[in-house]
């Protein structure tokens, strides 16, 4: 018996696949319902694929070519014509964000089809055990469960990571990686929500727009694109949560802070926003400032600046040009912190890519024993590419161990 530890994305796909090819598969979840991650994505309509995948985007302390390597071993064409033409679920993009959700926007539809066709291919699901340790036993595995023990041929951990702990991630499968002597590297909350400590922001709470943010942490400078919202403790949103990880990888002392600025995408440009402001025009600066951002915003950056908002452009002086410029085209965000794993969307870090064979996902260090998922050190933006991870890691692990236990 094939047991897989985990019926989130991963570890619904290694079942399907495993029973697919033979295997008998024993599925286990510790909440009382399968899949919860998938129910909330996308904000409860599951961005199952994003348009485009690049493995260049996904952040890793393990070599990048295992992380393309992994990625490649289910192309996400043939991802897509699994879920539309296997599962019957289709699939629609949604140009603005580069992402596929089902026709239906319903999350729900994804879940239940992982569900029909795991049961289709005689996949037993039990939910509400807690896993509590894996050991070898034999030529086998002894899975031991809350009061039970049970008897494998080979295990699959497809536990997930730390994040969104509410849906029943706690780690017990880094913890068991490493137990068995897995090099696991230190985790952190990543595509989470950024604090501000105090909030100086706090004023501004609810403002969403477009911006380009450019963050850096030592050599590393990223720059992301896209939705940007300030919040009462902080800022989210997609660009925001993309650079997230900057902040909240961990970092000897000695290391200077990361800093995070943002532009005000659309209409960043310096030498725009000098030609605009230096117009000939008895528009005031508020005015043309309030055309372009939200009115509050707008108004922060004036004050910050000491630009009267009434003033006509006709009479900004130099120095109240450059100051407000530098908050246009390059405004500080001052970070204290992240918001956590309990608002992250996946955990970054994890067990070294190096310590599975890369074409099954089986374990070099204990045969039987594959890994799948967000427990795997890599993760990728937000918009589906965590779900093409867990999609294709889950394949390889479900093939792997219906190979090896027959």
């Amino acid at each position: 018996m094939l047991v897989i530890v985990g019926a989130g994305a991963a570890g619904l796909m290694a079942a399907i696949q495993a029973g697919r090819r033979g295997a008998r598969v024993r599925l286990l979840e510790g909440s009382r319902e399968a899949g919860r991650k998938i129910l909330i994505s996308g904000g409860g309509r599951c961005n199952v694929l994003p348009t485009h995948l690049d493995p260049t985007r996904f952040v890793s302390d393990s070599a990048p070519h295992l992380v393309k390597r992994l990625l490649g071993s289910w192309p996400l064409a043939a991802q897509r014509q699994f879920f539309e033409e296997e599962l019957r679920i289709p699939l629609q993009e949604e140009s603005a964000t580069g992402k596929l959700f089902p026709v239906s926007n319903r999350a729900r539809e994804v879940r239940d089809g992982l569900l029909a066709e795991a049961r289709r291919v005689g996949v037993e699901l039990v939910t509400g055990v807690r896993v509590r340790d894996i050991s070898p036993a034999g030529s086998g595995w002894r899975v031991e469960v809350d009061g039970d023990s049970l008897a494998a041929g080979g295990v699959i951990l497809a536990s997930g990571g730390l994040s969104v702990p509410q849906t029943g991630s706690d780690g017990i499968g880094l913890r068991i990686a490493e137990q068995l002597g897995h090099r696991v590297h230190p985790t952190y909350p990543a595509l989470t929500p950024l604090m501000a400590d105090p909030p100086v922001h706090q004023a501004l709470a609810g403002i969403s727009l477009p911006v380009r943010l450019v963050a850096r942490a030592g050599r590393e400078r990223l720059v992301s694109e896209g939705g940007f919202l300030f919040t009462h403790r902080g800022y989210s949103g997609p660009a925001v949560l993309d650079i997230s990880h900057l902040v909240a990888r961990p970092r000897a002392p000695s290391q200077p802070g990361p800093t995070v600025a943002v532009e005000w995408v659309g209409e960043a440009d310096r030498v725009d926003w000098e030609h605009r402001l230096q117009e000939r025009s008895a528009r005031s600066v508020g005015t043309l400032l309030r055309e372009v951002l939200p009115a509050r915003l707008a108004d922060r950056l004036l004050q910050e600046a000491g630009v009267d908002p009434t003033r006509q452009l006709t009479q900004l002086r130099r120095e109240e040009l450059r100051a407000l410029l530098g908050r246009l085209c390059r405004y500080p965000l001052p970070c204290s912190g992240d918001e956590g794993y309990r608002k992250a969307e996946v955990t970054g870090g994890g067990v070294a890519l190096s310590e599975v064979d890369p074409a099954t996902l089986q374990s070099r260090r204990n045969p039987g024993l594959f890994l799948a998922g967000e427990l795997l050190d890599a993760f990728g933006p937000i918009g589906g590419h965590n779900f093409a991870w867990a999609w294709a890691t889950g394949r390889s692990a479900g093939l792997g161990a219906a190979g090896v236990i027959g």
